[in-house]
């Protein structure tokens, strides 16, 4: 029995962390706790083991060097810079104003409000990365209009708990910041390889919305005259966004002969400038330029939008490493909180306070982490872990069709965060050895783990809408009118279409990887590569009256400045001087 233990180590340890889990100890504990009790369970088996177990008392030595790995590894600064970030803008109230401008404009057609709250969680999941804030700020916000004009509440439901689970895919995204340290790959590159897949779930979320408009009209209806404050105008929008397009391909035109290949990039921000700045006098000066639809519109959407190139821009760019594009991001949230005025010593505490709970949570589930890698290591768990899954049947896909169902189902009891920090150190060393590209894997991990926020009845986005909606009836402040509260089983049943959809979504990365690929630039074809050496002075013959190599000097033609000894040293002569030249 005690030899049966000692070799089958790894899956027993395996199995109690996951129980501890179950029971509800803290993740952190967990995982370390686990991992020391092992270690010296481990220590007392490892003469019975055949091998198996590598586990000293020296061995925990090393402890205190690889917690030290963990407090200097400068790719996690980006995480409080990015979760700063997002908080502050969203207590700026950015989310407020996105919602309501881009509610007014598609507020027009069906499923306006719908197409209006999955377009405003891309841009609040470029601009804030961090799930919780999404949620809140448009279950807050959106979900009372969109019961007051007529929307069914598990559409309404799930459009907004989905769209604010777009934070976990598009980049800045915390869940590709941790991936990209846990595979050891650039989060440069895992940025880049997530931006269309986050893109192409979007619009899925949208065709969806658009086929359920069709389908069942009356659940999503557009809104009524009354309710569209900013009136019409969208071919005034149209027209200036015309000019700002003719604008910045002028500049473009004029830069090119000094700036070259970003001459395209810095047209479009004089552009983007020159319209921004003509919406604020067209309003302060009452112009009358623009509709107001028009200078709402321009005058909302800039600064994120500024505020997205700014970090992503600069970090795709290769101008600034994540860390810095997040603190860049973090002094762009304080400005645009500032120049709304709403910048107070308040907002800056709860975001301080925040970004305090969430850093400190994910270091102490990364310590934590360590101490258990330490014993499985120890305990050859990486060796058990790979042995069972590269000897899945399919080869590469099989294994992404087991690894993905896995996820999938750990992902109904843990958070994003321990899968990360437990699960994706296992599964990395299999893959690459099944020559799967880590920054693909990554991407497909980061959108599997993605439903964990979805999930019935764990989704912590669930969670976070159950907390703002409605739990009893209330009068709607504008009509007067009795408006129901939202079940928990509408919220739950709202999502399930939306899960859905993720899960197609995986399936879709995993058929067409050139859409995460692409982050390795274009393919280059070896046969099409030539190199020209060019002709060297002095080695192709002639640069400095030099023959070629390989070849005797010509007669007559020596121009080495060898200095020549005029009459050698006769026979017993002293030679205890320095030689003598002419």
């Amino acid at each position: 029995m005690i030899h049966f233990i000692a070799e089958n180590m790894a899956p027993i340890m395996f199995f109690f962390l996951i129980v501890f889990l179950l029971i509800g100890y803290p993740v952190a504990f967990s995982l370390a706790a686990n991992g020391l009790l092992f270690f010296f369970i481990g220590v007392e088996l490892a003469p019975y083991s055949g091998g198996s177990i590598n586990l000293s008392w020296p061995l925990l030595y090393a402890m205190p060097e690889r917690l030290w790995g963990v407090m200097s590894n400068e790719t996690l600064l980006a995480i409080p810079f990015f979760t700063f970030m997002g908080i502050v803008l969203e207590r700026s109230g950015m989310a407020e104003d996105l919602l309501d401008t881009i509610g007014q404009l598609f507020g027009p057609i069906r499923g306006g409000l719908a197409y209006a709250v999955i377009f405003v969680g891309a841009l609040l999941a470029a601009t804030t990365g961090v799930v919780a804030a999404s949620v809140i700020a448009m279950g807050l916000i959106s979900l009372p209009i969109m019961l007051r004009y007529g929307y069914d509440r598990r559409l309404a439901s799930g459009v907004i708990a989905a769209s604010g689970t777009l934070a976990q895919i598009i980049p800045p995204s915390l869940v590709l910041i941790v991936l990209a340290d846990q595979l050891g790959r650039s989060v440069g590159d895992m940025y880049k390889g997530a931006l269309i897949p986050g893109l192409v779930l979007t619009g899925i979320y949208t065709s969806y919305v658009l086929l359920m408009s069709i389908v069942r009209p009356k659940a999503m209806p557009a809104l009524p005259l009354e309710a569209r404050t900013l009136g019409h105008g969208v071919t005034s929008l149209a027209i200036a966004l015309v000019a700002a397009g003719a604008v910045a391909y002028a500049a473009h035109v004029a830069l090119t002969p000094s700036l070259g290949v970003d001459a395209d990039i810095w047209g479009a921000v004089v552009g983007i400038i020159i319209i921004y700045v003509v919406a604020i006098l067209d309003r302060s000066m009452n112009l009358n330029m623009m509709s107001r639809l028009a200078q709402q519109v321009i005058i909302v959407l800039i600064p994120p939008l500024a505020l997205i190139f700014l970090v992503l821009g600069t970090i795709f760019l290769g101008i600034a490493t994540p860390t810095e594009g997040g603190a860049m991001g973090a002094v762009g949230a304080l400005i645009m909180a500032a120049a709304k005025q709403r910048l107070t010593l308040d907002v800056v505490r709860q975001a301080l306070a925040s970004t305090t709970r969430l850093s400190s949570f994910v270091i102490f589930i990364l310590i934590g982490a360590r101490v258990f890698s330490l014993t499985f290591y120890g305990v050859n768990g990486h060796v058990w872990v790979e042995h069972l899954l590269t000897s899945l049947p399919g080869g590469e896909v099989g294994f992404l069709i087991a690894v993905n169902i896995l996820v999938f189902f750990l992902a109904f009891f843990l958070d994003f965060f321990e899968l990360a920090f437990i699960i994706v150190p296992l599964l990395a060393p299999a893959a690459e050895k099944l020559g799967i590209d880590l920054i693909w894997f990554g991407v497909l991990l980061g959108v599997n783990m993605q439903t964990s926020f979805m999930h019935p009845p764990f989704g912590f986005a669930l969670f976070y809408l159950r907390s703002v909606a409605a739990r009893v009836p209330y009068l709607d402040k504008l009509t007067g009118k009795r408006i129901e509260p939202v079940t928990t089983g509408q919220i739950y049943w709202g999502a399930v279409p939306f899960v859905c959809i993720q899960v197609l979504m995986i399936g879709l990365t995993i058929l067409f990887p050139q859409m995460v690929m692409h982050y390795k630039g274009p393919t280059v074809n070896p046969d099409d590569v030539k190199i020209e050496m060019p002709a060297l002075p002095g080695l192709g013959g002639g640069g400095l009256g030099l023959p070629p190599l390989g070849a005797p000097p010509a007669p007559g033609n020596n121009t080495s400045p060898v200095p020549q000894l005029t009459t050698p040293p006769a026979p017993g002569s002293d030679l205890s001087g320095p030689p003598s030249f002419d």
